[in-house]
Formats: C-alpha cells, structure tokens, sequence
C-alpha cells in the first residue's frame, strides 16, 4: 500500500465521526441525520412510530401524515392485517437516508406518525369505511397528504373517496390480485373490490391506473379492471418486460396528474411475504419491487398506503421488514414529487 495515501487517509479519518463525509451530498444528508452531539437514537428504545419519525396528536401543520388503520373486516380468507400497523411501527432501521435517491425524506417535509384511525365498531365493516372516509377527508381538509398501513385493501377504498372527490385520481397498484370483483357473498365491500367501487364512485380513473403483479386463479374475477380501461400487467408481462419497461408504462399510464401509490404485500412472492392473508406464489421479489418503486421518481403521488400485513402468519418479519420498505420508498416519492414539482421538473 502507497505510505503516502495512508498517512493522508489517517490524517483524514482516524478521528473523523460517523457523519463527517467529504462527498457533499452525504455530508448534507448526515447534518439532516444526526442528533445534538452527534448520537445516533437507540433503534430499540422509546415508542415505536412508524418509520420513527416523531409522533403528533393532530396532522395540523404537517405535510404527510402517517396514520395506521388496523382494520380487517372485509378479508376473504386469513384474518391478521388488523394488527399490520402494530408490525410495521415495531419495525428498526428503515432509513432516514435513501441511497438511491440520495436523499432523506423527513428533511424535506414535515411529516409524523399521527396514530391509528378511530374507530366507532370493531364489529361492522360498513361503519368502519366510513370512520376512514370521514378522517381522511379531515386530513384533505388541512392539505395533508396520507401515508398509510393497513389493514386489508378495502381500507383503500375510502381513503380514495377522500382524496378523489375534487379530482379523480390516478393508480400505481402492485398486488397478486386486481381487486375489482363484484358483489361477493352478499356484499360489494371486501378487500376484493375496492377499486372497481372507487371507479364507479367517480373518484378513481381507470386510463390512468396501471396494477402491476397480478397472477392466480382469482384473475377469472377481475373483468372489470379490463373493461374499465385499466391497464394490467401480470406477472407475464413483467417478466417479459422487465422493471424498466413497466417503470416506462407505469409513468406513461399515470402521467402528469394525482396518482395514488397502493402496495398489497401479495404482490410479493411468499418467499419475500409470507405474512399475509392471500399469498399467491410466482409473485414479485423484494428486489424487483423496491426498483420498480424507485423508478417512479417524480410522479405526483398524493398519497399512499401499504396493506395486508399479517404478521401472525410472518414468523421472521419479513413481511413487515419489507412492508416499512415500502412505506419508506413511499415517504421518499412523496417528498420527491414536491421537490419536483416546486422546481416545474416533469417526471
């Protein structure tokens, strides 16, 4: 080894801290990281929040607002996701910094864990749809933007009634399944329907609502999502396309406008998600479905949520290790999206 270049990395670093980069980009990021005095928080001590960003007792005054909704009424078959949110708060060291991005989030927005939605009935799904509706449209009202954990997908469904009502939305979806069945044992609301009701409710637009992962024998059900106009790309066409071509379709499907990011944990292959009430084999692996994430820097996402959590059947939390995941490349396209659109830079 060169003496020389030794005693200049010595000179340089041997009592250089923990975030004192000479690559502006991560020194910048270290001084939005570190704490009074250079500490690091301990990942194991204090109250779990979701992607440990700082609790609040009211979304006033935030930009995003992460809220849990433990709420599993309208599964079809593994009850769990009720308890997602708990899983994903318990989760430890999922940012603050984003590699790929070279960014941390939390500096560029204000943004908290404000707490679960409350809930009227443990017992009625109906009733508890409209419990999300009505805080959700609350957070509309104060020009937050939400970042949610579920709960199973019929969570979305309100939540889109919310933000949709000015405007219809657009949808960047990645599940097993398309989630726009009919009626389905007496009842149109369950975690199989959402989307074909946000559709027919006038809130969510079909041309631009790609849903990406889909697979399984449950596929015979999802007529409408073809119909309608939405554009879906199963687990055959991403193989054949690849992350760039449905990154590429994606962006073009959703264009300028609101796009809502929803990510049901099926859309991963049980490998990667075990802990969920539908698994479908074949699915998506971690890998693939964070770079596709990552390539949607820059949409307009005007909220966003991952759901179906169920950490019962998830016996090395994976599933909520990488449902935090999720819920960080969110947080990042979230704040991305401001950033770009504050400097009139298209996606």
């Amino acid at each position: 080894m060169d003496q020389s270049k030794l005693e200049r990395l010595r000179a340089r670093y041997a009592d250089a801290g923990a975030f004192d980069a000479v690559d502006p980009v991560l020194r910048a990021a270290g001084e939005q990281v570190a704490r009074p005095g250079g500490r690091r928080t301990l990942p194991y001590a204090g109250v779990s929040t979701l992607l440990d960003l700082p609790g609040a007792s009211s979304a006033e005054g935030l930009d995003i607002a992460l809220v849990g909704v433990p709420m599993d009424l309208g599964v079809s078959n593994r009850a769990g996701a009720r308890l997602g949110p708990r899983a994903v708060r318990a989760v430890e060291r999922v940012g603050p910094y984003h590699p790929t991005h070279r960014w941390v989030p939390s500096a560029h927005a204000r943004a908290a864990d404000v707490g679960d939605v409350p809930f009227r009935s443990r017992y009625s799904l109906e009733q508890s749809l409209e419990d999300i509706e009505a805080y959700y449209r609350e957070l509309v009202a104060l020009g937050v933007r939400p970042l949610s954990v579920g709960g199973d997908h019929s969570i979305t469904y309100p939540i889109l009634r919310a933000l949709g009502a000015g405007r219809p939305v657009g949808l960047v979806h990645i599940d097993a399944h398309c989630d726009t069945m009919g009626v389905y044992d007496g009842s149109k609301f369950h975690h199989g329907g959402p989307f074909r009701l946000a559709v027919l409710d006038g809130v969510l637009d079909p041309e631009r609502t790609i849903q990406i992962g889909i697979r399984g024998a449950s596929s015979l059900y999802w007529d409408f999502s073809y119909q309608s106009g939405m554009t879906v790309i199963s687990m055959e066409d991403f193989a054949r396309l690849g992350v760039d071509g449905v990154v590429a379709r994606a962006l073009e499907v959703v264009g300028d406008g609101p796009v809502y990011v929803t990510v049901d944990v099926d859309g991963f292959d049980p490998a990667y998600a075990p802990g969920t009430g539908t698994p479908e084999i074949g699915g998506l692996s971690s890998r693939e479905g964070l770079a596709l994430l990552r390539g949607l820097a820059g949409i307009d996402v005007v909220g966003a949520d991952v759901v179906e959590v169920a950490p019962q059947y998830d016996p090395t939390s994976n599933t909520a290790q990488l449902g935090a995941q999720i819920l960080f490349e969110e947080f990042a396209l979230m704040t991305l999206g401001r950033k770009q659109r504050a400097e009139g830079v298209r996606p």
